[in-house]
């Protein structure tokens, strides 16, 4: 066995393992939930990069769908043209709690990718 060098605080190769193929799985579950469609059966390694990205992609185009359709209902309802304010304020917690999504989303990646830098691989 080949010790890895500059991991401090116990860390071993198998938890490096264990955190590798949890992020693998996160990773197919985000697909799966974003790509209804069925997808080509690939084993390959190299496959699952691009429709990650594009699953992020879709994820991000249909937040700021959302986020456009609160500002499109707010200017309505200053206009007096939307006269049901209960609607307008659902739309405008959506795209909040889209947004609040969106922010985690991006925090959990950036924190993953902070603890790979950190492997010294």
């Amino acid at each position: 066995m080949n010790p890895v060098g500059g991991i401090g605080g116990g860390g071993s190769l198998e938890q490096i393992i264990a955190l590798r193929q949890q992020i693998i799985d996160r990773s197919k579950v985000l697909q799966d939930v974003h790509q209804p469609k069925p997808a080509a059966p690939t084993e390959a390694g190299g496959a699952a990069a691009p429709n990650f990205g594009d699953s992020l992609r879709n994820a991000l185009d249909n937040v700021n769908a959302v986020q456009a359709e609160s500002s499109r209902m707010t200017a309505a309802y200053e206009r007096g043209e939307e006269t049901d304010i209960a609607k307008v304020m659902l739309a405008r917690q959506e795209a909040g709690v889209a947004f609040e999504a969106t922010l985690q989303v991006r925090n959990k990646l950036l924190a993953a990718y902070q603890e790979t830098m950190r492997m010294g691989i």
